[in-house]
């Protein structure tokens, strides 16, 4: 699936879409209205509301401010004052991406004054998607305005740093000078590595994240040289080799200190049930015994192979449990799953293996079976 697709099929969710029905948009129109008397209300209203029940939540978005500009004064910065000054009247934050995207799509030949804007925008929302316009077109200008965000007072603007140049942000499109060399985006990720902030730090992580799916050398040999003591860098570290650990890489493993190979005996791995329907709740229970002589750090994961349509299977990996066994010490591990169909995955009848990964060694599996 590619990705345009694959973000079309998760804004179809009607709880989603709706943050911009009719009452939204009437909403809009008289908050702008009342800061601008001059503002075309209905005019603007016939705009936006045409044809809206067949729109996406993000075409709702694009259509909402692109209503905006049609109704709006057409000189820029006069547009942009208003709409300043309806930021804390929208009181939604998702709503409110639409003064970023005005921005975004209107304000590129006004570089700095855009730039302000949109550090001003995302205190209200997010203007994660609107300054990829402006990474596209002037990616190191942009930057070094976006290395000085990431050393401000304000959570919101410093997580914009780095979610905004995310080379692989959700529901945008790619930057593709930064999948080929992300290293521009270095001295945004050092100022944010020890965050205080969780919304930041889970921003960090999953651009490290992004990064190591392209280039995973570049994102082990900067950690390595992180200080892991600091709980925050720790968090961050963790989180953005999540990916590499699924896939038993000895050095992401390492950050974890579970790199050696595990002196374990996994025994009693059942599912239960063995043969279930769409909807049903699986369980996965087994023991998990040591037969090493000092203490071992583990990862421990499974793997589900799923049937697809054709009757070949994809894996998919979950995360279990992180622990640390002593000698001769003995678990029971269990994970309850419910089998249902999502936008990013459906099932298909047929025979699924589970295997059971420890620091990325296959040890066990067995099986359930699925039918309609």
């Amino acid at each position: 699936m590619t990705a345009d697709a694959s973000t079309q099929k998760r804004t179809q969710s009607p709880a989603l879409k709706e943050i911009f029905d009719a009452n939204r948009l009437r909403s809009i129109a008289g908050e702008t209205a009342a800061i601008h008397p001059g503002f075309d209300a209905a005019r603007f209203l016939t705009l936006a509301l045409s044809g809206l029940e067949t729109l996406t939540l993000m075409q709702r978005l694009r259509r909402t401010t692109e209503s905006l500009h049609a109704t709006l004064p057409d000189e820029y910065r006069t547009a942009l004052e208003i709409l300043r000054r309806l930021a804390p009247r929208l009181n939604h934050s998702f709503a409110s991406l639409i003064l970023p995207d005005y921005v975004g799509l209107y304000g590129l030949d006004d570089f700095h004054t855009s730039m302000d804007a949109l550090r001003f925008f995302t205190t209200f929302g997010s203007s994660e998607f609107a300054v990829r316009h402006f990474l596209r077109r002037d990616l190191s200008r942009t930057l070094a305005v976006m290395t000085t965000w990431s050393r401000d007072e304000n959570e919101h603007v410093r997580r914009l740093a780095s979610e905004g140049a995310r080379p692989r942000l959700p529901w945008s499109f790619r930057l593709e000078p930064l999948i080929i060399d992300p290293s521009p985006v270095a001295p945004i990720i050092e100022n944010l590595k020890a965050d205080p902030s969780l919304y930041v730090r889970k921003s960090v992580a999953n651009h490290l994240n992004d990064i190591t799916k392209d280039h995973p050398a570049w994102v082990l040999d900067r950690i390595a040289g992180w200080i892991l003591d600091n709980p925050h860098t720790a968090w961050i570290a963790k989180r953005a080799l999540r990916t590499l650990i699924k896939q038993g890489d000895r050095q992401a493993l390492a950050v974890l200190g579970a790199d050696a190979k595990p002196d374990v005996i996994v025994h009693g791995v059942t599912v239960s049930p063995e043969t279930i329907r769409l909807g049903d709740r699986i369980t996965l229970s087994f023991r998990l015994t040591s037969t090493s002589a000092t203490a071992q750090r583990l990862v421990v994961d499974y793997i589900v192979h799923y049937v697809k349509k054709s009757g070949a299977t994809t894996a998919k990996v979950f995360k279990l449990r992180e622990l640390t066994l002593g000698p001769g010490e003995s678990v029971v591990l269990t994970r309850s799953q419910e089998m249902r169909d999502f936008t990013t995955r459906v099932h298909y009848p047929g025979r699924h293996e589970v295997e059971i990964v420890v620091n990325g060694e296959r040890l066990a599996k067995t099986f359930f079976d699925l039918s309609r």
